[in-house]
């Protein structure tokens, strides 16, 4: 069924079409043609427009009898990922060192392509498919935001993008909000006369002191990404920015870390005599679904046909499911092997890359 070379070889060509978010339009391109020369109903969308990229979301049909279910990956990577070069070692692929592999997500997407391939050589009864690969998953799953998914007619979906060995099902992830804070301070001379200054780094300094950060439960972080102040040293400085994420896989916990932090600030803004500038934004919602739910069983009797173990677990990142699932999908993510993921020590087994398809093919043809 599976042509393990012909597999192996679309892989290592796709990995090296560079695709880095907001740039993922020749790989759009590569993957459109590489189904309809399949004989799929394709077609594409506006997606890139909406975040500022070259790419669009790719949607194909394949017929078949039954209820259609929704497979799909994503097409771009993070970088480094331009100049990708394979190397493969004793069964094993990464890159030469100085990019990513790319194998997020493209290992997804090889291994969907592969499984329709094999379906319609070996002529085997099968369900109807949608295959879905889109754009801006890395950016802030840009392409799935943007995608009409009242054109979809699945309502179970497997998403082909999560690390772990062939055989993780990750029935449930944490949503995420994003917030920004400006504490605006009083400028003054660092020499002459600092009394009469408000710095703001000391005000957000004492902010962030109080703040419980990282690990807050087990189904709660907190991290912030970055804090901005650039003065002269003889300058009270009067404004420091800091940008930082919630996730929780408990909404109520995800807002109430969040207002946590806004009343530290609040506070030590108020005790420091400064004032406060606070935006916050979700950017997607959570998902959970339990061992009974349909995408759940349906993953577990794929993969016990193909002779791989389930294991069900939450995971601690976003991707496409937790859109497609706001949007009225119930999706879970399979894990295609990767390991390492978002470093220039990414990497993937040919036989983990072979399991994603077996397991691609067994959803198809599987009750």
């Amino acid at each position: 069924m599976i042509n393990e070379s012909r597999l192996l070889a679309q892989f290592l060509e796709y990995v090296q079409i560079s695709s880095p978010s907001r740039s993922e339009g020749a790989m759009a391109q590569r993957a459109a043609a590489e189904l309809a020369a399949m004989g799929l109903a394709v077609q594409t969308d506006r997606a890139g427009e909406t975040f500022g990229s070259d790419g669009f979301n790719v949607l194909a049909r394949l017929p078949g009898e039954g209820e259609s279910i929704l497979l799909a990956a994503h097409l771009d990577t993070v970088s480094p990922g331009q100049g990708i070069e394979p190397v493969i070692e004793v069964g094993v692929i990464t890159s030469r060192g100085e990019t990513v592999l790319g194998g997020d997500d493209k290992s997804g997407v090889c291994a969907i392509l592969e499984a329709v391939r094999a379906l319609q050589e070996s002529g085997a009864a099968h369900r109807p498919a949608e295959i879905l690969f889109t754009v801006g998953e890395e950016c802030g799953l840009c392409g799935a935001k943007a995608l009409d998914a009242g054109q979809l007619q699945s309502r179970t979906g497997f998403i082909f993008d999560a690390s772990g060995s062939v055989g993780r099902v990750v029935t449930a992830a944490p949503g995420q909000l994003k917030l920004r804070a400006v504490v605006h301070g009083r400028s003054a001379h660092a020499g002459n006369a600092p009394e009469a200054g408000v710095s703001a780094i000391q005000v957000m300094a004492k902010a962030i002191a109080a703040m419980n950060l990282l690990r807050i439960d087990a189904e709660t972080t907190c991290n912030i990404g970055s804090i901005h102040a650039d003065f002269a040293t003889n300058i009270v400085p009067d404004r420091t920015e800091i940008v930082a994420e919630v996730r929780s896989r408990d909404a109520e916990k995800m807002y109430a870390q969040a207002e946590h932090m806004r009343t530290c600030l609040q506070r030590a803004c108020d005790e420091g005599g400064a004032r406060l500038e606070y935006a916050q934004e979700v950017s997607y919602l959570s998902y959970s679904h339990e061992e009974t739910a349909k995408p759940v069983r349906m993953a577990v009797g794929a993969l016990e046909r193909i002779g791989c173990a389930p294991v069900l677990q939450a995971g601690g990142g976003g991707s496409d499911a937790n859109i497609l699932n706001q949007k009225g999908l119930s999706c879970v993510v399979l894990g295609t092997g990767m390991t390492d993921v978002h470093t220039t020590k990414e990497s993937i087994t040919v036989r983990n890359l072979c399991d994603s398809t077996r397991l691609a093919y067994a959803l198809l043809t599987g009750e």
